[in-house]
């Protein structure tokens, strides 16, 4: 995948294998410092909610194919939380 400011390399043998590059985030106010795909993202954003973490961007639904919120963590780290639909 190339959207022009995100690209992803996936290994042709273990296409879960993947390393994504950016240059910016088009959706979201600040660019995540790593991403974790998750099975079921719905259940993670619920459970990261009730933790009282800080939610950084929304859950919500991508054009290129991911569900996916951003998460600050207590270091200060942003994380994207995603799972491909």
């Amino acid at each position: 995948m190339n959207l022009g400011w995100v690209m992803t390399l996936a290994s042709p043998d273990n296409p879960t294998a993947q390393v994504i590059v950016m240059s910016r985030d088009e959706t979201a106010p600040v660019e995540p410092d790593m991403s974790v795909e998750v099975e079921d993202v719905d259940a993670v954003y619920a459970a990261v909610v009730d933790s009282g973490a800080q939610i950084v961007h929304p859950l919500q639904d991508e054009e290129w194919g991911v569900r996916r919120f951003f998460v600050r963590d207590p270091n200060g780290r942003v994380v994207n939380v995603l799972t491909h639909r």
